[in-house]
């Protein structure tokens, strides 16, 4: 009888795997040989610098941040009010973490009112909420609005110029140095470049998207309520391209002695976002032109696939776990931007994992990667992670496992 037991158990802890050597390698691969439709992919940013007139640009497509087209694109310049969308971005970050809601109230101190430049003329102790002072900054180019919004969230300008700063360099801006929010400031100690500009423009509108439905907005009125009584005030979009470009949905503008005139340009076709950058444009029409002929060369030239349908994904074998199997999850699906103006079909993906694990297993530590190809041509990759954590067994797992096994 003892004997019998004993078989039994060895029997569980064979199951259980803790005998078993491993077999696997990442080498040992399942091919899910399943088919799908895409793009080609991005080629080299292109270089001409006949295409536009301004000193620098860049045109960056949105969902990848590919950059398509640059021209001086690393030099540190001033921006002007282009430095809102940096505000902006903290705003909307304030709204995520709950900090901050649209209906909220915020009230214009005196040195908010004292802004100069574009302003909306927010009178001191006036109060307008969230929503309204978005508007403000986005579509009239608000000063007065930036500056109430800083203290509002930050208790003053200071702390909310430091607060940008820190996002910007969250973001890899190595270009960028803010001195206020708003752009108004002379210093040359307030800087951005071309490039950064489209990285923080790409932020605010992937991450936020609400921020287009604000900054396509032609006119709109708000209404001041003060001392003196209630008045209607229009604002108007300062990006003119929102109605002379087909598409175009955003973004800012910007212009000061200094900076001359720039513009961070969004547009929408066929389900690609491009963002067309200009800055130093020696004149207010300069701007708007060399931003359209970047957005038309990159509708032109590109074309996007973004994996819609993601493959159902296996389980994998687990040895040695107190599981038998281990789910898998993509990191994050994948898209592909062809810039050669070619259309690309009969795109194939493969999916590469382990045909077993052996445990302990970290939720969240890469198991594989989905590839895609187009013909011999590699398009690229997601890494496939693993969506739970697995534990080796014990010897008194085992036991329970044997437990379970014979008196179940």
């Amino acid at each position: 009888m003892r004997g019998k037991w004993i078989n039994i158990f060895l029997s569980g802890i064979l199951a259980a795997g803790l005998l078993l050597t491993p077999i696997s390698t990442y080498g040992e691969t399942q091919d899910t040989g399943q088919d799908t439709t895409s793009d080609s992919g991005a080629e080299n940013a292109a270089h001409d610098d006949t295409l536009i007139t301004s000193p620098s640009g860049v045109l960056m497509e949105a969902q990848t941040g590919t950059i398509i087209y640059e021209k001086d694109k690393d030099t540190r310049r001033s921006p002007a009010s282009i430095t809102k969308i940096m505000t902006l971005i903290l705003i909307f970050d304030a709204i995520e973490n709950g900090a901050l809601k649209m209906e909220d109230t915020v009230t214009t101190s005196a040195y908010a009112k004292s802004m100069g430049g574009s302003q909306v003329f927010l009178e001191e102790g006036e109060t307008q909420d969230v929503e309204t002072m978005i508007k403000c900054i986005v579509i009239a180019s608000g000063n007065d609005a930036s500056v109430a919004m800083a203290e509002h969230i930050a208790g003053s300008e200071q702390e909310f110029v430091k607060r940008m700063n820190e996002r910007a360099a969250g973001l890899g801006m190595v270009n960028t140095h803010f001195e206020d929010c708003c752009g108004l400031t002379e210093s040359t100690n307030h800087y951005t470049s071309a490039h950064d500009i489209a990285i923080m423009s790409r932020e605010l509108i992937t991450k936020y998207p609400k921020i287009l439905e604000y900054s396509s907005i032609w006119m709109e009125n708000i209404t001041h309520v003060t001392r003196q009584g209630t008045s209607e005030f229009g604002l108007t979009n300062t990006n003119k391209l929102i109605r002379s470009y087909e598409g175009c949905v955003g973004l800012k503008t910007g212009s000061t002695s200094i900076a001359k005139f720039c513009l961070s340009a969004v547009a929408q076709r066929n389900g690609i976002t491009l963002i067309a950058v200009v800055m130093a444009a020696p004149e207010v029409k300069t701007r708007f032109k060399d931003a359209a002929a970047l957005l038309n060369y990159g509708f032109s030239k590109c074309s996007l696939y973004v994996d819609e349908k993601l493959s159902k994904l296996p389980l994998i074998p687990v040895k040695k776990g107190v599981k038998d199997e281990v789910p898998i999850a993509y990191e994050e699906q994948f898209k592909y931007l062809s810039t050669d103006g070619k259309a690309i079909t009969d795109v194939k993906k493969k999916l590469k994992i382990p045909r077993t694990v052996e445990a302990p297993v970290k939720k969240g530590e890469q198991a594989g990667e989905m590839f895609y190809y187009m013909g011999d041509k590699e398009l690229g990759s997601v890494r496939v992670l693993y969506a739970e954590s697995v534990k080796k067994a014990t010897y008194g797992d085992c036991l329970r496992i044997v437990f379970r096994e014979v008196f179940s």
